[in-house]
């Protein structure tokens, strides 16, 4: 096992040539399929549109859409070229998209219609009101200086706007000699991908990752799951986000595997995925495998050829994944534990692991990867055993955040470890458990109460489908614990059962104060759970009350 040095461009090439006319991407519900070779030759032609447009070496291109057709295609267009791909999370409003197009330097922003919710094309019009009296090229903001393009992502035209197809149109006056000077440049150690943190606490940041980075983070990530150029992902997370882009894609491009692509989640479309495609592998957030296993016509589909997949994102219930494991057929279900600054897997759960492992712990580290778990108050690595902040070094630390070597130095110490803020421990077997996030800890008259504990306790109380534990304000005890959970359908629990659950089980101070029954939690677009907006919710709920 060695560290890949080849860039992303390179890797898509490699197959390209290797297997040209074996399936890369497949969009399953609409029965488009591109094979490696037909892929290559779109990214090729989409590189030189983009160069046609002033895109280069180191320029910025932001990508703003959910898992189109064409999304991959502009992140190994720009790849090939040296640009980097800003990668903009999909549920952002206008303040947020302002703030990341004005911090990130972008140059192009790529964009869809946009959701449910939110017009992208309406946002960035008001980002932008000089658009529409633009020559297309040449917009000039004051605000924005860099930003010299938007591009949609699709045929529609809109004023000030390139399309997809104009821009492909566009690339054909680029020569190839053009393009193979611009590829010849890049090196793995160029930065390929920056992407904001979810912004769960403070302002967003840009991670800056590089193809040494993501690329042989997802390499490891397939090896550990035993991936072959057989295999098939079924690819439901957000690209946005490092689990769509590295444990998914980086995977699936280091292994030659097929990945078929759920354009925004919709758990029957993943279920009809898996189900026509034979999909062997299956990644997810927690909230995703339960929305599948609970969905009613769920019975209807065969998904027996799934064998692995990755459940992350956020603290990973122990019946939920036994239920994966035993519902969804999902044998060696595994989990991985990093976050954006650690591209982002720091450690996996892999094949080999005996069951109870890849159930109850997060795995060992990755191959080249240091971890240490470090006492926050000394700065010394904790024994076996005991708790302490989850650290790690190596090929997988960003390259730092962009314009921002401050915050850089307050995460990544002088001897090269990378500090995540998240508490851990590691047992004497080598696998380490998440026990929590040091800003999560919720302290209770001087006692010190780690969410996750009680959230794996009331997971077993019936009729509980999915939980969080957060703490409340409290003027004689500085917190108190607050549990929110999401009943099964037809369950009628009381907030007196689940106290009463608890009694005589788990410590008096740990039994929750609050019980609030509720329907979601608040999600950031990657689907990791904002236990910082719990409290509002709970406060709400309280008042709603009086």
């Amino acid at each position: 096992m060695i560290l890949s040095e080849k860039t992303i461009g390179q890797w898509l090439e490699y197959w390209a040539e290797t297997t040209p006319d074996k399936e890369y991407i497949v969009y399953s519900d609409r029965d488009l399929r591109f094979t490696w070779k037909q892929f290559n030759e779109r990214v090729d032609n989409m590189s030189k549109g983009l160069i046609s447009i002033g895109v280069t070496t180191g320029t910025h291109v932001g990508i703003w859409a959910t898992n189109v057709p064409d999304w991959l295609t502009f992140l190994y267009a720009s790849a090939k070229i040296g640009a980097i791909a800003v990668t903009v999370n999909t549920n952002y409003k206008q303040h947020e998209l302002e703030y990341l197009t004005e911090d990130s330097d972008i140059h192009t922003l790529c964009i869809t219609e946009g959701v449910f919710d939110g017009s992208y094309v309406d946002m960035v019009n008001a980002m932008l009101p000089e658009l529409k009296t633009s020559q297309r090229g040449y917009v000039k903001s004051k605000r924005f200086p860099y930003l010299k393009n938007v591009v949609f992502i699709g045929q529609e035209k809109y004023r000030g706007m390139y399309n997809t197809a104009e821009l492909l149109l566009l690339g054909q006056n680029i020569s190839g000699q053009k393009l193979n000077e611009l590829k010849s440049k890049v090196n793995c150690r160029n930065v390929v991908n920056m992407q904001y943190t979810s912004g769960t606490t403070g302002f967003p940041k840009g991670v800056m990752l590089t193809h040494y980075n993501i690329v042989n983070n997802g390499y490891f990530t397939g090896e550990g799951m035993h991936f072959t150029q057989d295999d098939k992902l079924c690819c439901c997370v957000p690209l946005f986000h490092c689990f769509g882009v590295v444990l998914a894609t980086m995977a699936c491009l280091t292994h030659g595997t097929t990945q078929v692509m759920v354009e925004r989640f919709d758990p029957l479309l993943v279920l009809a995925s898996v189900h026509k495609e034979r999909c062997t592998v299956l990644h997810g957030v927690p909230t995703m495998f339960i929305a599948e296993m609970n969905h009613p016509m769920f019975s209807m589909f065969d998904v027996s050829s799934l064998r692995t997949g990755i459940m992350a994102g956020s603290l990973c219930p122990i019946e939920l994944m036994r239920k994966v494991t035993e519902q969804l057929h999902v044998t060696y279900i595994t989990s991985v534990y990093g976050l954006t600054e650690s591209s982002p897997g720091m450690t996996h759960s892999v094949i080999e692991d005996p069951f109870e492992a890849r159930c109850t712990t997060v795995g060992k580290e990755y191959p080249f990867t240091e971890v240490k778990i470090i006492d926050p108050d000394t700065g010394k690595e904790c024994p076996a055993g005991v708790q302490g902040e989850v650290c790690c070094k190596g090929y997988l630390v960003m390259k730092g955040y962009y314009k921002n070597p401050k915050a850089t130095e307050e995460v990544i110490d002088k001897n090269g470890f990378l500090h995540s803020g998240d508490l851990g421990v590691k047992d004497e077997n080598g696998y380490y458990r998440i026990t929590g996030r040091i800003k999560d800890m919720i302290i209770r008259g001087g006692e010190n109460i780690y969410p996750r504990e009680i959230e794996e306790f009331l997971y077993r109380l019936p009729g509980v489908k999915d939980i969080q534990v957060a703490g409340m304000p409290s003027e004689k005890y500085g917190e108190e614990v607050a549990a929110f959970i999401i009943p099964e359908d037809n369950a009628n629990l009381t907030s007196d059962e689940v106290r009463e659950f608890c009694r005589g089980k788990i410590a008096r101070h740990k039994i929750p104060k609050y019980v609030f029954f509720v329907k979601t939690f608040p999600l950031t677009g990657s689907g990791k759970i904002q236990k910082f907006k719990l409290k509002d919710v709970g406060l709400a709920m309280l008042k709603e009350q009086l």
